[in-house]
C-alpha cells in the first residue's frame, strides 16, 4: 500500500499545481514553460508508475490488501459499459473534435466514468483508495476550472475539429478498449477481465 500511497501523493501534487493559478505562472515564468511542462510530464509519469506497480503487487498479494466489501457480480456489466465512453473520453481529450468541443474537459469526464465505474466492482482496500482519490481530484479540477484564467483548456487549447475528428476519437477509444479488455488489464494490472467475465 506505501508504494501506490506515495504514487497518490507524487500524482496528485503535480496535478493540483494548475488549479492555484498564481503558482503554476511563477514556476513558468520562472523556469519558462518547456521546462516546466517537462518537468510536469515527468513527475506524472513517475507517479503513475508507482501507482500502477504498487496496484499491482497489491493484487498479487490479498492478504495485504483486505476485502471491504463485495459487490455483486452483475455489476461488472454496468462496469464494462461504462467503460466504453469513458475510453472515448480519453482519446478525444487528444484529439480536435466536436465530441471534445462538446463536452469541454473530456480528460476530466473519463476519469470520473473511469473511477466511478471500477469503484462499482472493487470492494477491496487498495481499489478503494484508488479509484475514490482519483474521482474526487476530478471533482475538484472541474470545479476549480471556473476560476482559471485560461479555462484549463488543456494541451488542445482552443483547436475544435469535426467528423474526422470524431470518428478518431470513437475508434480510438474502442481500439483502447479492446486492447486493455483483451491483454492490457490482465499484463498491466493484474486481473484478466475476459476469464472474470467467462467465470461469471
Amino acid at each position: 500500500m506505501l508504494t501506490m500511497g506515495l504514487g497518490l501523493v507524487i500524482f496528485f501534487a503535480i496535478h493540483l499545481l494548475p488549479t492555484t493559478t498564481d503558482a503554476r505562472n511563477g514556476l513558468v515564468q520562472r523556469f519558462g514553460k518547456g521546462a516546466y511542462m517537462g518537468l510536469f510530464s515527468l513527475v506524472s509519469l513517475a507517479g503513475l508508475a508507482l501507482i500502477i506497480y504498487g496496484y499491482y503487487k497489491l493484487q498479487l498479494h490479498p492478504g495485504k490488501n483486505p476485502i471491504l466489501w463485495t459487490p455483486p457480480a452483475f455489476m461488472k456489466h454496468i462496469t464494462f459499459a461504462l467503460m466504453v465512453p469513458a475510453c472515448i473520453f480519453l482519446v478525444a481529450a487528444y484529439v480536435p473534435s466536436r465530441i471534445r468541443t462538446a463536452v469541454k474537459h473530456p480528460m476530466l469526464i473519463a476519469i470520473k466514468t473511469w473511477a466511478l465505474a471500477h469503484l462499482l466492482v472493487n470492494g477491496d482496500l487498495a481499489g478503494m483508495v484508488l479509484f475514490t482519490s482519483f474521482l474526487l481530484y476530478a471533482v475538484y479540477d472541474r470545479i476549480s476550472l471556473k476560476s482559471r484564467v485560461t479555462g484549463g483548456l488543456g494541451p488542445l487549447g482552443t483547436a475544435s475539429g469535426g467528423l474526422t475528428g470524431d470518428i478518431i476519437a470513437v475508434v480510438g477509444g474502442l481500439a483502447f478498449y479492446a486492447f486493455m479488455m483483451l491483454w492490457g488489464h490482465a499484463h498491466l494490472i493484474g486481473k484478466a477481465l475476459i476469464a472474470m467475465q467467462l467465470a461469471h
